[in-house]
């Protein structure tokens, strides 16, 4: 990209991949309106690189380095004033695109960051209780004001300055089915394990029952889960399961087990 253009980047949409041939063209295809896409990939093994090859894309491979600072390496090479990120099962609704393209063309605008509302696809159906929607999540803000932490697991943005909220959804397909759920589960707890263990916290039986049960009856009875059907009471059970794994985990790390 020439300086020409790219001093005319307003907005740059950041995805980091791997193994996302299922997902990745929906993606990029709800990200057209941006000025600028960029792709991290590290590593797949599928036609993911052959697919994000279609469309209108900086592409980038590199190493796996970890949630939070793969997606600080595709920051440090996003060109818009403005970015917007998002995991590859994600997309854009058209609705959000025209809210976010409103709100970035505002000179006025003071704001470091938005929290924009997401609604998960799992199993078949949009969830609609359980504390997860509005699942609010900072995904759009001004590059100059903010940079990833380094979280292990479910990484933070920092941001320097004001976060304001957006109306539209951002759809997340995240499970499309219990085995896709599993897949992800053993890798998320180790790494939120270790996260807990880097911060000197211990676990005993007690934390996993009482932590567990406490996140089963808060989504299930609290969040009324049960209004989700017989996906709502899977998802609570799994979410307290990986609490209970979680801390399972922690207890092996702290007791040297392994």
């Amino acid at each position: 990209m020439n300086d020409f253009f790219r001093n005319r980047v307003e907005l740059t949409a950041l995805v980091i991949c791997r193994n996302e041939a299922e997902n990745i063209g929906p993606c990029l295809k709800s990200l057209s309106f941006a000025d600028e896409i960029v792709v991290v990939d590290s590593g797949s093994t599928d036609n993911t690189l052959e697919i994000a090859g279609n469309y209108n894309v900086n592409l980038f491979v590199t190493e796996w380095k970890g949630y939070a600072e793969t997606k600080q390496y595709g920051l440090d090479r996003a060109h818009g004033k403005w970015i917007l990120w998002l995991d590859a099962d994600e997309r854009i609704t058209p609705e959000l695109a025209l809210e976010i393209k409103k709100t970035i063309k505002d000179d006025s605008q003071i704001n470091a960051a938005f929290k924009i509302p997401r609604r998960a696809y799992f199993l078949g159906r949009w969830i609609k209780h359980s504390g997860w929607y509005p699942g609010y999540v900072v995904r759009l803000f001004k590059k100059e004001r903010c940079h990833f932490g380094n979280e292990l697991v479910h990484e933070q943005l920092i941001v320097n300055g004001s976060i304001a909220v957006l109306k539209n959804n951002i759809d997340h397909y995240t499970d499309t089915s219990i085995e896709h759920y599993f897949n992800k589960f053993n890798r998320y707890t180790s790494l939120a394990a270790e996260e807990l263990a880097n911060r000197g916290q211990k676990a005993s039986l007690f934390t996993m029952i009482v932590r567990s049960m406490h996140i089963f009856f808060k989504m299930y009875f609290l969040k009324e889960g049960f209004l989700d059907g017989i996906q709502g009471l899977i998802l609570v059970f799994f979410s307290s399961f990986y609490v209970f794994v979680k801390y399972a985990k922690l207890w092996e790390i702290n007791s040297n087990c392994k």
